[in-house]
């Protein structure tokens, strides 16, 4: 079985081609091939199928075997995936994914996708709500991109331990299904800074719904303006939120690291 690892401004994935089929246990070959000392090693894997009602179907299963609805950084190598793989002739996709289809605009410099643009739906803001981790309150914002986010500001989120806060607030009682978590310090009205913690992957370099959703949270309390840049650990994502259609946009790279063949 052939596959092609990428990545996302370092939020990285492991690529298999499930259009003719594919491995029957999914969540235990994610499992065993996000280890990075005794597998590939990845934040998950994604599976390009077919679909009925869309150009193809992403499924993304975390690093901990749990499938997700949505990946906003897994989504743009997703783009670039069947294009370079030419599976796909135009560079305007729709994608089928647990959280509803999604449409992606890739941009291409010599005929090879380098960065997408992707409508990233409308965002469901929520009334802020207090969790407890690590001895202390935190005010966080629930925010649904499809996939459930937790916008908590911090003075200095690089200076926060998340090993110890991200699994506490992941299971928070509020979130029965478990939330990604943000960390964020508003830098000035277009720019912010976001750590994040995954759910079922723990910290990663980037999360691009996280990153949807910090825009939508503090544009909506009047902190942000509603374009905006989001510094993350792995690079810079640019959201737009339309005011006309409510949809949120996500422009960011994709990268592909190695293509590889597992021996059993």
């Amino acid at each position: 079985m052939r596959f092609t690892k990428m990545h996302g401004l370092g939020n990285d994935y492991i690529f298999l081609n499930c259009l003719e089929g594919g491995p029957a246990d999914l969540p235990g070959l994610a499992r065993r091939l996000s280890d990075r000392h005794f597998g590939v090693g990845g934040d998950g894997i994604i599976c390009v199928c077919p679909s009925d009602r869309a150009d193809f179907k992403m499924r993304m299963f975390n690093a901990d075997g749990s499938e997700g609805a949505m990946c906003g950084n897994g989504i743009r190598c997703f783009g670039k995936y069947v294009w370079d793989k030419g599976l796909a002739d135009s560079a305007h996709l729709t994608i089928e994914t647990l959280a509803g289809e999604r449409d992606l605009s890739l941009m291409l410099r010599e005929r090879r996708v380098y960065a997408a643009v992707v409508d990233m739906g409308v965002p469901a803001v929520g009334q802020p709500l207090e969790l407890a981790a690590g001895g202390m309150r935190w005010t966080a914002v629930p925010v649904s991109m499809g996939n459930p986010h937790a916008v908590v500001e911090a003075d200095d989120p690089a200076a926060l331990d998340l090993a110890a806060l991200g699994p506490e607030m992941e299971c928070a009682p509020a979130f029965p299904r478990g939330v990604n978590v943000e960390f964020i310090r508003v830098l000035n009205r277009r720019e912010l800074q976001m750590r994040v913690w995954e759910r079922g992957s723990g910290e990663t370099l980037a999360c691009g719904t996280g990153a949807c959703a910090c825009v939508a949270a503090m544009a909506s309390a009047g902190k942000l303006e509603r374009e905006a840049v989001v510094r993350l650990a792995g690079g810079d994502l640019t959201v737009r939120w339309d005011e006309k259609s409510g949809h949120m946009f996500m422009t960011g790279p994709a990268a592909t690291v190695f293509d590889g063949e597992l021996a059993d």
